[in-house]
């Protein structure tokens, strides 16, 4: 499967809609009051970078955002989401090779991120690209739903 993945507006029909399909996933497996995802007024703030992958048709299929953490040299991942169909595909761990390139190029040296405790194939995927767990961080303190990750580029 051809890939490409570029640095994109997150306010078009295409990514709006996995940005939809993502948070009905998630709001599938988990109660709305425990899901934390960014819209897309929070993804077009500046210095949010959305990175989205299109199969060789131009169809988007994947997408991620790099939130940087304050003024230091930390980010976080975020709505890392892959459509059904390009599931198993390798698109997650192509959109997490080219942020991490491009976070590292940045000076950022540390991205880390949260996913639910019921993503057992999401947890297996960052365990896999050498995150390691660590203790909740910033809102996700205190949620027995969540389980973060982090990983020094």
């Amino acid at each position: 499967m051809t890939i490409s993945i570029n640095i994109e507006p997150p306010r078009q029909a295409d990514v709006e809609a996995l940005l939809a399909a993502g948070t009905v996933f998630a709001h599938s497996l988990y109660p709305v009051e425990n899901t934390f995802l960014l819209s897309t007024d929070e993804l077009e703030r500046p210095g949010v970078d959305v990175y989205v992958a299109r199969d060789q048709d131009g169809v988007a299929c994947g997408m991620a955002a790099l939130v940087p953490l304050g003024p230091d040299t930390r980010a976080e991942l975020k709505r890392l989401f892959v459509h059904t169909e390009a599931r198993g595909r390798g698109v997650a761990r192509r959109l997490l090779d080219r942020i991490e390139a491009d976070a590292a190029g940045r000076g950022i040296r540390s991205l880390a991120l949260e996913t639910g405790t019921l993503q057992h194939a999401a947890m297996a995927l960052y365990r896999g690209r050498g995150y390691e767990q660590i203790e909740l961080f910033g809102p996700y303190v205190g949620e027995e739903l969540s389980v973060c990750f982090a990983k020094t580029l």
